[in-house]
């Protein structure tokens, strides 16, 4: 029984860092000003969340080509509206929030 025990509250652990992991990157996102443009699963001004995790499911390198893409910004993936670099951004705050939108289903 005690082992019961402990693999639930490794099981519970192991959620609330994810839900904290989470929290933090949408509020980067957010203080980032991505969510002026992303919603979790609309399209805004760019697509949601949902779209950009299902055309980059399954692509060992989409947190690499997401990334560069948040930093020097880009074009013509998504349509016609470009999306602004963000340099002052910090590789591993870009690295969190591309983690996250990919998570989305």
């Amino acid at each position: 029984m005690k082992s019961v025990w402990i693999g639930f509250l490794g099981a519970a652990a192991i959620l609330a860092a994810g839900v904290a992991q989470a929290q933090e990157a949408k509020e980067l996102a957010q203080k980032s000003g991505c969510l002026a443009c992303h919603a979790e699963d609309k399209k805004l001004v760019g697509p949601s969340m949902k779209e950009i995790a299902a055309k980059y499911k399954g692509q060992k390198d989409a947190v690499a080509k997401l990334s560069e893409k948040v930093k020097k910004g880009g074009a013509g993936v998504w349509g016609q509206i470009p999306m602004p670099p963000h340099p002052h951004l910090k590789d591993e705050d870009i690295k969190k929030m591309v983690e996250w939108y990919l998570a989305h289903k």
